[in-house]
């Protein structure tokens, strides 16, 4: 009987020591990769900090500050086919508005200011499946003597990448296609510049 419980003891103190080394392990495997992932993690947020964008080489495609904006082809108000990308080497307002909407012919004027004055390409992207017809749209432009490219988004494809809202929204873009900035509601021919010398 005595080494019936001897042996019970034994077998009991061996499984203990089996399952202790085994939960030990486990509980430093997992210590350790908790203490990897807090690394990896205030390595990425030191890199957002100093206005990094963390990648793996290339930028990533997105709607945020510090991503390259979303390419796309659309056709302008006078026929041609244009491309994002085609702009790639130089600085860019990307605009999307309506004829219909107040806010976006209080801008329209500042736009053009902004356009004259510096070396900023605008490509202002009508949401013309919203208007009542495309007439309407070249009936602005010559109201407003308009000279920088009015691209039509007549199935609002574009306008659905970009996640529009409320218009008129405006990303700014730099000559490497990364977003630099954004903002719903019209903007002022002085908050423009404020902005272009904030990202220069």
């Amino acid at each position: 009987m005595k080494k019936v419980v001897l042996s019970l003891i034994l077998l009991g103190m061996f499984s203990w020591t089996i399952y202790d080394f085994f939960t030990s392990t486990s509980d430093e495997s997992k210590h350790q990769s908790l203490e990897e992932d807090t690394e990896k993690a205030e390595i990425k947020e030191g890199r957002e900090e100093d206005g990094r964008v963390e990648d793996a080489g290339e930028n990533t495609i997105g709607l945020e500050i510090g991503q390259l904006a979303p390419d796309f082809v659309l056709t302008t108000l006078s026929g041609d086919e244009v491309s994002l990308s085609d702009y790639r080497g130089q600085p860019l307002m990307l605009n999307f508005w309506a004829t219909w909407c107040p806010p976006c012919r209080a801008e329209m004027p500042d736009m053009e200011k902004f356009y004259q004055n510096t070396d900023v390409e605008i490509l202002a992207i009508n949401l013309t499946d919203t208007e009542a017809d495309i007439n309407e749209v070249q009936e602005f432009v010559d109201k407003y003597d308009l000279t920088f490219p009015i691209l039509l988004d007549e199935a609002i494809e574009v306008a659905m990448i970009y996640a529009i809202q409320p218009i008129p929204t405006s990303f700014m873009i730099d000559s490497e296609g990364i977003i630099r900035f954004k903002t719903s509601g019209p903007l002022t021919y002085e908050q423009m510049m404020q902005v272009l010398e904030e990202i220069d």
